[in-house]
């Protein structure tokens, strides 16, 4: 087992991984689209499926790294790869649960943080496409080298979080509170024990975690409720004494 920094890294991914992870995903990507009732669904809908493209996309880069002479699918993956990560998840996640939210103060919010996720998508966009992008296996995951200032690293990042994560939770859609709450906490895993890899095993984790976007679309609204809430009405609906009283 390698270690990285002291830590010991649990899990090693490889190209069957993604490419597993990716078809799985992409098929549950497919059934959701297919339950979209109405078009302000469309977008979130999309969610898993981009995720299981994606896994592909870095799929295919395993394979490449393992392999000097397919240059050009090395290339192509790597972009496919990282300006999905930086830069599309920052503006699809709040867009497509404004597009989902009827509140109007939430909207305000959601608009607040999807302006700022378009901002940070340039920004990283940027240094992807005007510098060099290093991809290379360490520590059974993929690293990718890539230029930003040192010193907006974090800050960028962490705005990132704020966006992408705090969306979930603005949101008034029933259930995804528990989307954002599995997202924070994969990423609180992949930067504890995957921290110079976060970027690919954080993806990883999502795309799998993206699987949950099924339920909330497919599940009707007035049923997609706490399990709760749905117990005690089948209890009150159920209730002798209420029938007698009827």
């Amino acid at each position: 087992m390698e270690t990285l920094n002291g830590k010991e890294q649990k899990m090693c991914f490889s190209a069957g991984a993604s490419f597993t992870a990716g078809a799985v995903i992409s098929a549950i990507g497919i059934a959701t689209v297919k339950e979209v009732q109405k078009p302000s669904q469309w977008v979130f809908a999309s969610i898993p499926l981009i995720f299981g493209i994606q896994q592909i996309a870095e799929g295919c880069l395993w394979m490449t790294l393992q392999n000097g002479d397919y240059a050009v699918i090395q290339k192509i993956s790597t972009y496919i790869f990282l300006l999905t990560a930086d830069a599309l998840w920052p503006v699809i996640i709040p867009l497509s649960v404004l597009l989902l939210e009827e509140d109007s103060k939430r909207r305000k919010i959601l608009r607040i943080l999807l302006f700022t996720g378009i901002i940070l998508a340039l920004y990283y966009a940027y240094f992807i496409v005007f510098f060099k992008v290093t991809p290379q296996i360490l520590n059974c995951h993929i690293y990718y080298d890539t230029f930003t200032p040192e010193s907006l690293m974090i800050p960028a990042f962490l705005i990132y979080l704020f966006v992408t994560i705090t969306s979930l939770f603005v949101s008034s859609t029933k259930n995804m509170h528990l989307l954002g709450i599995l997202m924070f906490l994969s990423c609180v895993v992949s930067v504890i024990f995957y921290t110079i890899n976060t970027t690919s095993v954080w993806c990883f984790f999502a795309a799998v975690i993206s699987g949950v976007i099924y339920w909330i679309i497919r599940v009707p609204q007035e049923e997609n409720s706490p399990i709760s809430l749905r117990l005690m009405k089948i209890i009150s609906d159920n209730n002798p004494w209420k029938r007698r009283s009827n």
